[in-house]
């Protein structure tokens, strides 16, 4: 675990990265991949993604890392809202598409950038809310904190922005942002 923490770190750590995600809902799951070496735990599930390539599109490389991750061709459609996520080193800023399927086959895929031994990609679910709120908040995304159902992620408008870690309570991250 340290070694892929400290390969991530290497990687993506100490710059800011521009991410795209993908939300893939279907039969009321939503497709999660669980990954190691990200924030405090062994386990941070969170939807398909990654880094924008410089001269690549934002579409094209949501495209791409469904293909890499997931095996999963996607079309994608509206931007559902952009989250900052910074848990030191790393900070991103994640833009959130609709995504659905239309083709490829469904295989857990890897991070290219990742060496084998220390892949951080570690299992593919279709999860349902009740199989997200399961896990301790840490261990997932932070967008579930503000969605009692998948249907909710498409209520999620704007900039989410980014709740600091010593925040514990349960106000909208918006709330928290624009207090004085």
């Amino acid at each position: 675990m340290e070694k892929a923490r400290e390969e991530v770190a290497r990687l993506y750590g100490n710059r800011l990265r521009i991410r795209v995600c993908g939300v893939c809902i279907q039969h009321n799951k939503i497709l999660m991949l669980s990954h190691r070496g990200i924030g405090n735990t062994d386990v941070f599930w969170c939807p398909p993604g990654g880094g924008i390539q410089f001269e690549e599109s934002t579409l094209e490389a949501l495209q791409r890392e469904f293909v890499e991750e997931t095996g999963l061709e996607v079309e994608v459609g509206n931007l559902l809202f952009v989250n900052e996520f910074m848990q030191p080193p790393l900070h991103a800023l994640e833009l959130f598409f609709e995504v659905k399927v239309v083709g490829g086959q469904q295989h857990l895929g890897s991070d290219p950038e990742m060496t084998d031994a220390n892949q951080i990609i570690q299992e593919m679910k279709w999860m349902s809310i009740e199989d997200i709120k399961k896990y301790p908040a840490n261990e997932v995304h932070a967008m579930f904190k503000y969605c009692d159902s998948l249907e909710a992620i498409y209520d999620l408008k704007g900039y989410l922005g980014h709740v600091p870690a010593d925040i514990h309570d349960e106000r909208s991250t918006r709330q928290i942002v624009f207090q004085n």
